[in-house]
């Protein structure tokens, strides 16, 4: 079973008791269906005289009350689909959200935005049809195989006639599938291309505007569509053509039943009520476009579960069962490497101790894999080989509750994560203290709603949205990483936010990767770090003899 087949299997599961219930409605429908055309024969031989005992009244009001069942029927059956498909919808896009949380943040960046929006919004919702579509599926056949058993009880020469017609149609699904499956997966392949170039262009309009490259990237952004118009339109001319052959196939089968139903009703095989129940069976059969329409779902339901599965496939990042035992936040790096995609290390054999409590500023030249070490310090990404402990216990060891609430990162351009700018900041806390310590406080104070400013269209500077970031950070019960977090703010502001994360009064192991030389003179450790590797840890007034790590502040 291929994964787009397993995770159909879950959506399906996922549709709960929906999916039995539009089972037995279509059984419901179709059973109705098929009555349908030897109660309306009964009540023609009936009126006509070919059936003298039955009245024709009795026979009509059993009409009457099949037509009630179909649209009654139909009525709830397309509720119910709705309602299935909702319902799978949501449970796929939770599971894939949760899933994408859940990935190394290595994998997830190496999908453009716009290609996993594509997945969550669009494939999912095709995934999400796969309760109703597995019902189609299963009930679109019971039309022709109840077709043909009745037309072989009302005669054997029909249900033959009927056999040829439903290996054709056979014959023209088959061949459906198996192109319309590589057109929809193509398209939908190509619809993730261009929204991920969309996505990439937005967030840099305001530097494809000052470099004046508007055209070219609209070319680039635009690229896919040739590609998108070729799958686009053979997916068309591949309905075009079922439709076509279906149209030839549907009047063909219909006038081969007439003949055949003719000559056994001038043989006395057949009553003339049975030859028009004969002919609206062969409709009913032979009707292609319910199958058509079923299977296209069905492709569609499978391309996009298949474009889902390759991210729930991918393998989440492991978290342990662990709680951090009592600590001041030691941090140690051992053998820690980390190479890049094709194997170039960018950080090689690192090893450093942290005693709990102390302040280590990380400096360095541009490229030296400062940020790096403190992504791999606060586990934002996992080494390749070596170990990072926080107060003895291995990063990877710790649930994710638990290494949540220890470690917090300042970054230099946060994002800004929740309804409200409260939410944002405390994460289900009290904002407050943090807004203070971060000096944030007096501009939320000036905001409409205070704290429950909702985010979505407040515009704030990059100092205001980094010092939110930083008081978010601030939460860190035991690790603090600071990466440029302070960068966008002003003199004034900055002396008074760094005097606070330095201060002595903080308990808590304090990782700051800087280029300020007062930040490295506050520390009480400076990690040096040059050409991936840790040149040397000491305090910085040790450090200063040493003309190329003045070198580093000067450049």
């Amino acid at each position: 079973m291929t994964p787009a087949d397993r995770l159909a299997l879950r959506a399906v599961a996922f549709a709960g008791w929906w999916t039995p219930v539009l089972a037995v409605l279509a059984v419901v429908e179709a059973a109705a269906q098929l009555a349908l055309p030897t109660v309306l024969g009964r009540a023609v031989d009936a009126a006509v005289g070919a059936a003298p005992q039955s009245p024709p009244g009795r026979w009509l009001a059993v009409v009457v009350a099949l037509v009630l069942v179909l649209i009654g029927a139909r009525a709830a059956h397309d509720y119910g689909t709705g309602a299935a498909g909702a319902r799978s919808v949501a449970a796929l896009r939770h599971a894939l959200i949760r899933h994408l949380f859940a990935l190394d943040p290595r994998t997830v960046g190496r999908r453009p935005v716009g290609d996993l929006v594509g997945r969550l919004v669009g494939q999912v919702a095709d995934a999400g049809q796969a309760a109703p579509t597995a019902v189609l599926a299963g009930s679109v056949l019971l039309p022709p195989l109840g077709s043909l058993v009745a037309l072989t009880l009302l005669d054997s020469w029909l249900g033959l006639t009927f056999v040829v017609g439903l290996v054709l149609l056979a014959v023209l699904l088959r061949r459906f599938v198996s192109e319309a499956s590589g057109a929809v997966a193509g398209y939908q392949r190509a619809q993730g291309d261009l929204a991920g170039r969309l996505v990439e262009a937005l967030a840099g309009a305001r530097t494809i505007t000052a470099a004046g490259t508007a055209g070219h990237e609209v070319e680039r952004v635009l690229a896919p569509l040739p590609e998108l118009r070729r799958h686009g339109l053979r997916t068309w001319r591949v309905l075009a053509g079922a439709a076509a052959r279906g149209a030839l196939l549907n009047p063909l089968l219909q006038l081969a039943v007439v003949a055949v139903g003719g000559w056994s009703l001038s043989a006395g095989r057949l009553t003339p009520g049975e030859l028009l129940a004969a002919l609206q069976y062969a409709t009913i059969g032979a009707g292609l476009g319910a199958a058509i329409a079923a299977v296209n779902t069905a492709v569609r339901v499978r391309a996009g579960c298949g474009r889902a599965a390759e991210i729930l496939d991918e393998p989440p990042r492991p978290s342990g069962g662990r709680d951090l035992p009592p600590g001041s936040g030691r941090l140690e790096l051992s053998g820690v490497e980390v190479r890049d995609d094709d194997g170039r290390p960018l950080l090689d054999r690192v090893d450093l101790r942290v005693p709990g409590g102390t302040l280590l500023a990380v400096v360095g030249p541009s490229g030296a894999g400062k940020s790096l070490l403190a992504a791999v310090a606060g586990r934002l990404r996992d080494p390749d080989a070596g170990e990072v402990r926080l107060d003895g216990v291995p990063l990877p060891e710790l649930t994710p509750t638990a290494l949540g609430r220890a470690v917090g990162y300042g970054f230099e351009r946060p994002v800004l994560v929740g309804d409200t700018v409260g939410a944002a900041v405390g994460c289900g806390g009290d904002p407050v203290p943090l807004a203070r310590a971060a000096e944030v406080d007096d501009v939320v104070q000036r905001l409409p709603e205070r704290y429950r400013t909702p985010l979505a269209g407040l515009a704030l500077s990059g100092g205001e949205r980094q010092r939110l970031g930083l008081a978010r950070a601030l939460r860190a019960e035991r690790l603090l990483i600071l990466d440029d977090a302070t960068s966008s703010l002003d003199t004034v502001t900055e002396h008074r936010v760094v005097d606070t994360l330095t201060g002595r009064d903080d308990r808590r192991t304090r990782v700051v990767v800087s280029h300020r030389v007062g930040t490295a003179a506050r520390a009480d450790l400076v990690a040096w770090v040059d050409g991936g590797r840790v040149r040397a840890v000491a305090p910085h007034r040790e450090l200063w003899d040493d003309p190329a790590y003045r070198a580093v502040f000067r450049s």
